[in-house]
């Protein structure tokens, strides 16, 4: 394309928060990343470049192959076509992940409580609750792991094609391999904000079936930490794989 297109906007609801003033990153990066891919058929990568902004719609600029968020003049997210493809964390049984719910390190201290995916101040039905424990290690690599169940809140207005299961929306099911990539990074010791993202999804989670998320601790390079997460159904299907940069930050810089 010769130049750059706007196409349409962007708007973050309040409901998907990550810190209390701005976007949970992950379904931020997924909202982006529908209107680029939206029948999930690619891998693809979303910068987050500022904190998504709240109510507040963004405009979606149509860049070489890829989209650009913006918010008054300034770029806020980046989706492209990925380089390369995620490669996914090894399964965890489910009673192994529930198990690992109760050592999650949020129930103790967390430093967004109000987030929708991992925060333990939302409530069943409005956030997703995702609580990760750490499970055994992989090698010398870190593994975090929780069950999830979407909530019927959660319920898109269509059904798959054999009509019978309602699921979740492509931004929620990116908000869902968020988190857990941080915690596998003990999110507890440092706090870290999504950089980048880049994921690949399978089918959408099917509402009130139970889902199992595994995260994995990959490298450390500064102030970067580098994961991996995967989504499992129930029968032990891949739903979702991400790779995730983290940036560590100053706890005051974000509320």
């Amino acid at each position: 394309m010769g130049g750059d297109q706007a196409m349409t906007e962007l708007v973050v609801p309040t409901r998907f928060r990550g810190p209390t003033s701005s976007g949970n990153g992950g379904w931020s990066a997924g909202a982006i990343a529908a209107l680029l891919d939206p029948e999930h058929g690619s891998a693809v990568t979303v910068t987050l470049r500022q904190p998504p902004p709240l109510e507040s719609p963004m405009d979606v600029t149509t860049v070489g192959a890829g989209l650009v968020a913006t918010s008054d003049g300034a770029t806020v997210l980046e989706v492209e076509p990925a380089a390369t493809e995620p490669v996914r964390v090894e399964p965890v049984p489910a009673a192994e992940a529930r198990s690992a719910e109760a050592g999650y390190p949020g129930l103790d201290g967390h430093p967004f409580p109000q987030c929708f995916a991992c925060g333990t101040a939302r409530e069943p039905g409005d956030g997703l609750r995702i609580f990760p424990g750490q499970v055994s290690d992989q090698g010398d690599l870190v593994r975090a792991a929780a069950t999830w169940t979407p909530h019927e809140s959660l319920a898109e207005d269509w059904h798959d094609y054999s009509g019978a299961q309602r699921r979740v929306s492509l931004p929620v099911t990116w908000a869902a391999l968020d988190c857990v990539g941080a915690w596998s990074a003990d999110m507890a010791e440092r706090m870290m904000v999504l950089g980048r993202m880049t994921a690949r999804i399978a089918s959408l989670p099917v509402v009130g079936e139970e889902h199992v998320v595994v995260g994995l601790a990959r490298a450390t390079d500064g102030r970067k930490e580098h994961t991996s997460a995967s989504i499992y159904d129930s029968r032990g299907d891949l739903v979702g794989v991400a790779e995730h940069v983290w940036i560590t930050i100053d706890p005051t810089a974000f509320v």
